[in-house]
């Protein structure tokens, strides 16, 4: 089968949807599928194209994936107009590359931005095969719980565009069960919906061999309890608890570590500096290659999005990377990712943006190893068992070809 993927995020992207993708796509590749992504030049989040990549058109070969690149208007992730010029000069530059390729079977288009899969879904009309939207965020709901735009002309546009989108492709791959239910409720005919939740290339992490010198290079004592955030440090994530939970903690044997890029950053970093909190570190963001090292260093990995409704429907992909470094969790996020995390014994949940409740789980956990050990083996267990991110390319991929042969297409 001949797969057409948009998506504004790849490698050496390190972010959720880039990871996601790259990993199906390999693991397509490597069944004899021919797969190629449509995305930009490698910037996000800082805004900054990454060494030895060029703004404009370029094509290149990656683990058998054949990856186009095409001029986009580059924007750190933070500010709206700059953003959505960003994202809406991509869809642009991305429909006449997908037109100048080679026909395919199906053509799919990822969120979070709703721009990457209207350049799938005008590609796929225009060549008459099916279009697959991989939901990854709901719209507009998304941009509403971070409060990146007030209602008016802008939202009515966007909500718009999600709701032509959810009913003009021909199928809707939602990665939390919660996302099927609402589209379902909005009137999303059920035979157009599939849950293919994220997971975890459980290869790639490994608790028994990775080096846990990290510790050391920060300045972190044997005995300290590290607790690491990882990933994007946006509006969505509330990360001004941790520094709340760290002033708490005062001088005790509590450490924060927060790895990563974002909007939020530069401000987290002078509160912290204000505040005088000695007890958090601050990393820029990390190679891949680097995650399972950091994570094995950690005696406990936090996952923190805003109080907002709207989040009991997500589902961190850290989540199962934690588990698979055999990671005890903090999650303080409400719904489905709870459920996940109770039901598998993994870790602990708190409520999102109540410092004194992180704190209290921080300090449970860093007085009971033994029940550290058994979360991190219980989490292991369950991202070999039911979040392996081989079964969940498989299931895609089963997606994919049922769409495709609803309508003719040519013999691949």
């Amino acid at each position: 089968m001949r797969i057409l993927f948009f998506t504004d995020n790849f490698p050496p992207e390190t972010n959720a949807p880039a990871v996601r993708t790259h990993q199906h796509a390999r693991i397509w590749t490597s069944e004899g599928h021919d797969v190629t992504v449509v995305t930009c030049a490698p910037n996000f989040p800082t805004g900054r194209i990454h060494d030895g990549y060029t703004n404009r058109r370029s094509t290149e070969n990656l683990d058998g994936i054949e990856v186009v690149r095409v001029w986009s208007y580059i924007a750190a992730n933070r500010g709206r107009a700059r953003r959505s010029l960003d994202f809406l000069s991509f869809a642009m530059s991305a429909i006449p590359a997908g037109l100048s390729l080679a026909r395919p079977d199906v053509v799919v288009g990822t969120s979070p931005q709703l721009f990457s899969v209207l350049a799938a879904w005008a590609v796929a009309r225009l060549r008459r095969v099916p279009c697959v939207f991989e939901l990854r965020d709901l719209w507009p709901e998304s941009i509403e719980a971070v409060r990146a735009a007030r209602s008016g002309v802008f939202m009515r546009a966007i909500a718009a565009l999600a709701d032509f989108l959810y009913r003009h492709v021909d199928h809707v791959v939602c990665v939390t069960e919660s996302f099927r239910s609402i589209l379902r409720d909005r009137g999303i005919p059920a035979d157009r919906l599939s849950v293919v939740r994220n997971g975890v290339d459980t290869s790639e992490f490994d608790p028994e061999t990775t080096d846990r010198s990290f510790r050391e290079e920060i300045g972190v004592a044997p005995n300290d309890m590290l607790v690491t955030y990882l990933g994007t440090l946006g509006m969505a994530h509330g990360l001004e608890t941790v520094l709340d939970a760290a002033e708490l903690a005062g001088g005790g044997p509590d450490r924060f570590l927060i790895v990563g890029e974002g909007a939020r950053k530069a401000s987290l970093m002078r509160e912290t500096s204000r505040r005088g909190l000695m007890n958090v570190t601050f990393l820029e963001g990390q190679p891949r290659s680097r995650v399972p090292s950091i994570l094995a260093a950690s005696d406990a990995v936090l996952v923190h999005l805003r109080d907002d409704p709207l989040f009991e429907h997500v589902i961190p992909s850290k989540i199962f990377e934690a588990m698979a470094m055999a990671r005890p969790i903090i999650l303080a996020v409400r719904g489905e990712s709870a459920r996940i995390v109770e039901s598998a014994g993994a870790g602990v949940t708190v409520d999102p943006g109540d410092p004194r409740d992180l704190l209290s789980a921080v300090d449970g956990l860093r007085a009971d190893p033994a029940l550290r050990a058994e979360m991190g083996r219980n989490g292991r267990l369950a991202a070999e068992r039911d979040f392996n991110r081989r079964d969940a390319a498989e299931k895609m991929l089963g997606v994919l070809s049922e769409v495709a042969a609803r309508r003719p297409g040519p013999a691949s």
